[in-house]
């Protein structure tokens, strides 16, 4: 039975941004995945391109040890995404705005974002994630 994009989203969130669970999140790609943020700058903290499942796996593990010392987590409650399904089956688009609360008198921040996920097997072969580099430092 093949997973819809809503389940294989809340999959990749839930095992990525929500938990920073790299195991689970490297287990939401195909085993030849590919993970991409082409807006990234070659050397950024953040991982321009990953290729493989147990690449996803390595490299996501040591960001998210990394993150771990910037304590600025996502307001899923206040955050929003809306799931675009293309003409091919294989392909959906995610429409995201994440929010960040305010440290004591600041505003909350709202970081938008777009993801676009090729899926086979009900697992992702191919997400190319879109985002202002500069919010990954």
């Amino acid at each position: 039975m093949s997973r819809t994009p809503q389940e294989i989203f809340q999959s990749y969130v839930y095992a990525g941004p929500m938990t920073r669970n790299a195991d689970a999140l490297a287990e939401t790609f195909t085993v030849d995945g590919v993970f991409e943020a082409p807006l990234m700058p070659t050397g950024a903290t953040f991982p321009r391109r990953l290729v493989g499942r147990e690449e996803i796996r390595r490299s996501m593990a040591a960001y998210y040890e990394h993150q771990a010392k910037d304590d600025r987590s996502p307001n899923f409650e206040k955050s929003g995404y809306v799931l675009h399904t293309t003409s091919d089956p294989d392909v959906f688009i995610a429409e995201i705005d994440t929010v960040f609360d305010g440290d004591g008198d600041a505003e909350d921040v709202t970081v938008s974002l777009v993801q676009i996920f090729r899926i086979r097997d009900g697992k992702i072969a191919r997400l190319r994630d879109y985002f202002a580099p500069e919010l990954m430092s």
